[in-house]
């Protein structure tokens, strides 16, 4: 009795690993000999490090000959970005990109609806908190803005004298209930958290120059020659804003040191005028153009990166890239991409940077 259990198992076993195969493989069937529909979420169109996001899934799509983009502006709008996944997924897309959101806990059903229907889930800048994601490719915003923010204290030091003085340190956010704006809080205040002589002042630039250069202008009334340096998240969309506050003040961008991450065309030109010290750059472009490229992997059933595995490619600004579980995601992977800071680790003219393709 006991033999006959066991071969029944084992028999249910085989044809349960049968049957996993063949579902693998006639999906991966499917997906050859047509245009495969990928469904990408943007928010702010008109930002540049989202127009180099559209910029490297097209144009890898357009390698890849049989791949078809579908994007559609979410507006950050949760509830709009929950009707497009809908939307999109009663077209039948293949797989989804998210790249562009703020309430990521709120887009959990969102994700799990696209799980249920087996369409792969790719996500640039910031992460769903929930679901499977089966790739987020951005680079570590914590460590990015640590080392943006060590930069920050050297230029302090180099002002005065080689000593960290007395005084207050305004810290330019994007938005406070923003996961991105939370994590470049975390990696810049483990590094000034070092200095307990300076107070951190925090002014919210909404992800936008007009607001950042209220803030800023407030700041530095009330703060005047107190403040030490000014620390702005992502000069890309924020240090314009803050630099014509500085110099409506009439005073020197150059005496504030101003660094961040996330570089743009803004950002290199304010670096050339040396009124910004130095960015770390989000390595957009790239991280778009290497997950329409994972998902149509998965989608043919070819390999695909795996956790615990690290990627290289010679010459690559983004690598090496570590490929670690993404603690944001129920499940998935978080491709880690190298980031320079520009202009120590890269000059602001070097071609392999994004804002450089992008113009």
């Amino acid at each position: 009795m006991k033999k006959m259990e066991k071969f029944l198992t084992l028999c249910m076993c085989v044809m349960l690993a049968f049957g996993v195969l063949l579902v693998c493989g006639t999906a991966a069937q499917a997906a050859e000999g047509r245009t495969l529909k990928i469904g990408m979420i943007i928010k702010e169109p008109s930002a540049p490090f989202i127009q180099a996001f559209v910029k490297g899934a097209q144009e890898r799509a357009d390698e890849l000959g049989d791949v078809e983009i579908l994007i559609r502006d979410g507006e950050a709008n949760s509830i709009k970005i929950m009707e497009i996944i809908d939307t999109f997924i009663s077209q039948k897309i293949d797989a989804f990109i998210l790249a562009g959101a703020v309430d990521l806990r709120a887009l959990i059903p969102g994700i799990v609806r696209l799980n249920e229907e087996n369409i792969p889930v790719g996500a640039l800048d910031t992460s769903p908190e929930g679901g499977k994601v089966d790739f987020f490719l951005s680079f570590d915003l914590a460590k990015s803005s640590a080392k943006a923010a060590e930069l920050f204290i050297e230029g302090i030091k180099q002002r005065n004298g080689g000593e960290v003085p007395e005084g207050v340190v305004v810290e330019i956010i994007g938005d406070a209930a923003d996961m991105f704006a939370v994590a470049c809080t975390e990696g810049f205040s483990s590094v000034l958290g070092n200095y307990p002589q300076l107070q951190v002042v925090q002014g919210e630039g909404k992800w936008n120059n007009t607001d950042s250069h209220t803030k800023a202008s407030d700041l530095i009334t009330r703060y005047g020659d107190r403040i030490k340096g000014i620390y702005v998240q992502t000069p890309d969309i924020m240090a314009a804003g803050v630099v014509s506050a500085i110099e409506a003040a009439g005073l020197n961008a150059e005496d504030f040191g101003i660094c961040g991450i996330c570089i743009g065309p803004e950002g290199i030109e304010l670096i050339k005028q040396k009124k910004v010290l130095g960015i770390v750059e989000q390595p957009a472009y790239d991280s778009a153009y290497m997950v329409v490229g994972y998902l149509v992997d998965i989608l043919k059933g070819n390999p695909v990166p795996k956790i615990g595995e690290t990627i290289a490619q010679e010459g690559a600004l983004w690598s090496p890239a570590a490929v670690i579980e993404n603690p944001w995601a129920d499940e998935g992977a978080f491709i880690v991409l190298n980031s320079p800071l520009v202009p120590q680790e890269a000059g602001p003219d070097d071609e392999r940077l994004w804002e450089n393709k992008v113009k």
